[in-house]
């Protein structure tokens, strides 16, 4: 079996150097790269960070403008008789958004870039939520009604914009469901590993993966993912409405408190954030171009702003206008890069590990591992770090499995595009727990497949190639409906205000009129 698991790794190494060439695309050529300043950026940051700047200006930075109202959308109650509430809509995005990449990828991007990686994430965070805004709009005007839920994203609005042609919403559903696939092993090791480590951090005593403990942890998860993605999107929302806010309660609790208890060390962490995003030590390759594309690359990882992925979920919820949900998910890039994704290079910067005596040490481990070490620099008293340790496992723990069923029921709405007939669905739904069984069976053989982590770069990158265009494509239709949302005239949201046909505003429109006449009769 361990040759089996072995073979598949080795044939994912050619992956690396796939992810890496897209990624650094044209730098990696010796002609552009001397050209000055221009070198330093790959085409993959000019497309997210110039793409994130385009759409906040044409939009009147309607991230920074319409906070609030985002906020407001949020907190205001509304039964759903179709689809889901933007609030649940916003937890389903979160629980993907929110993710092992909040802990893995700031770690190595601070472990690859320097602390000064971080700032880059924040600048692309904020104009990323513009980006986000765009995609969850196109996401909300291109919806379709499927029974009692609203299916929509990238396969959809990619469909309408290229022309509707059939080819074009299968081709981007599929690109999706691969992408999706490919990510699930490593999040069913990411849960059963982080479940192992907890028990060994109770217990004090060290358990083997070939343990009956690791069995039936492994049982036991692959059957309540089955449970829950058969339930379909309404189960999932109901889950990931539980679960994300307690996660990020405790994380943010947690990383507070450690704050707390090393104030003096929050100067330190201002000052290698902000000395590093512009002159990166030497230790990291002395470069403007890596401590950059390490900040846009991990930023994209962990909000998924411009990736169009979020955009099922933005779809999926029931608004009163297509721009609100535009709003709301605009603030999920906020939660994920600007709080959660800070917090964790809290630790990492404040802790001193990779600058000190351990740095070596700290440098052989793996991500995780780095970051509960850093923890553990930060934290006085061997009960107290125990208590830490389990906490921030646990989160991990959350954050891996609510993006395991986030990826699987995301799936199932990309192959509603293909077929929205049960045996379709149904068979996304086996494929994706079969596939996340595989990547519990590497933790049990003791197998970590580092390379799959290549592939969720290399899938990452190949969406925001297809998604980006479409936006541009689709843009007049969103500042023209964020016109109409800002003009606030009571009209409905029609074909008529963005010049293109939307089915379902059009019939949801004609119902509020056949209301308002039965009303006066």
């Amino acid at each position: 079996m361990e040759h089996l698991f072995s073979a598949i790794n080795n044939i994912f190494n050619f992956v690396i150097p796939v992810s890496d060439f897209f990624w650094d695309f044209p730098t990696n050529f010796s002609w552009y790269a001397s050209i000055p300043i221009l070198g330093n950026f790959s085409l993959a940051v000019m497309l997210l960070i110039g793409s994130g700047i385009y759409f906040s200006i044409r939009t009147g930075f309607i991230q920074v403008t319409h906070f609030g109202k985002g906020i407001r959308i949020l907190a205001k109650k509304k039964s759903d008789e179709i689809g889901i509430s933007s609030l649940a809509a916003f937890f389903l995005s979160s629980a993907m958004r929110v993710g092992p990449g909040n802990i893995l990828g700031v770690t190595g991007a601070i472990a690859t870039g320097g602390p000064g990686a971080l700032f880059w994430m924040w600048v692309s965070a904020f104009f990323g939520m513009a980006t986000a805004y765009t995609e969850a709009v196109l996401a909300q005007i291109f919806k379709e009604k499927k029974k009692d839920e609203f299916v929509g994203g990238l396969p959809f609005y990619g469909k309408v914009l290229l022309g509707n042609k059939l080819w074009a919403g299968v081709a981007l559903s599929l690109m999706y469901i691969i992408y999706a696939m490919c990510c699930l092993p490593a999040q069913g090791f990411n849960v059963v590993s982080s479940i192992g480590q907890m028990a060994e951090i109770v217990t004090g005593a060290s358990m083997g993966s070939a343990s009956y403990f690791y069995y039936i942890v492994s049982v036991l998860l692959i059957l309540v993912t089955a449970y829950i993605a058969f339930g379909g999107i309404r189960k999932v929302t109901r889950v990931t409405d539980g679960l994300v806010p307690v996660m990020a309660v405790i994380y943010v609790g947690v990383v507070f408190l450690l704050i707390l208890l090393n104030l003096g060390s929050v100067p330190y962490f201002f000052g290698a954030v902000f000395g590093g995003a512009f002159t990166p030590q030497a230790v990291f390759g002395g470069i403007f171009g890596t401590v950059l594309v390490q900040g846009v690359k991990r930023g994209l990882m962990s909000n998924e702003a411009g990736q169009g992925t979020i955009t099922m979920a933005a779809g999926a919820a029931n608004t009163d206008h297509p721009c609100e949900q535009g709003c709301v998910q605009s603030i999920g890039v906020f939660l994920d890069t600007m709080v959660i994704c800070t917090l964790t290079g809290f630790v990492v910067v404040m802790a001193h590990v990779w600058t000190g005596n351990s740095a070596e040490a700290w440098f052989a481990m793996d991500r995780l591992p780095k970051f509960l070490e850093s923890a553990k620099a930060l934290t006085p008293g061997a009960a107290m770090n125990a208590a830490v340790a389990f906490l921030l496992t646990f989160c991990f723990c959350l954050f891996a499995f609510t993006c395991l069923v986030g990826m699987i029921s995301f799936s199932e709405i990309a192959a509603n595009r293909i077929s929205s007939s049960k045996k379709v669905i149904y068979t996304v739904r086996i494929v994706g727990i079969f596939i996340t069984a595989f990547g519990i069976a590497c933790s049990l053989a003791g197998i970590e497949l580092g390379n799959l982590w290549a592939i969720s770069d290399l899938g990452n990158i190949l969406i925001v190639f297809a998604n980006i265009p479409l936006l541009y494509l689709g843009a007049k239709c969103v500042f023209r409906a964020t016109a109409h949302f800002k003009k606030k005239d009571g009209t409905p949201f029609t074909s008529s205000v963005i010049g293109r046909s939307c089915h379902y505003w059009d019939e949801r429109a004609g119902k509020a009129t056949d209301k308002k006449t039965d009303s006066a009769r």
